[in-house]
């Protein structure tokens, strides 16, 4: 999907329209704030899933432990 020089020409002016040319840097500012945000806290969850094999590796051993002891024998 390409929206083309056209489509961002008419998506700014319907933005001038809406917020004003003095709120657009503040609208901007605020969006690139979030993004900024947003990539900082993924690249934490990307950070803690790739740790959390190591440091919960004796609760995944246990809890496998716990669940061949919970396994009933055939009658």
């Amino acid at each position: 999907m390409n929206i083309g020089t056209t489509g961002i020409i008419l998506l700014v002016l319907i933005a001038l329209l809406l917020f004003g040319p003095k709120k657009l840097p503040e609208l901007g500012r605020a969006i690139g704030r979030t993004l900024k945000e947003f990539k900082a806290g993924t690249r934490e969850i990307i950070e803690d899933t790739e740790k959390q094999p190591e440091s919960y590796s004796h609760v995944t051993e246990s809890t496998e432990q716990a669940q061949k002891a919970n396994k009933r024998l055939p009658e």
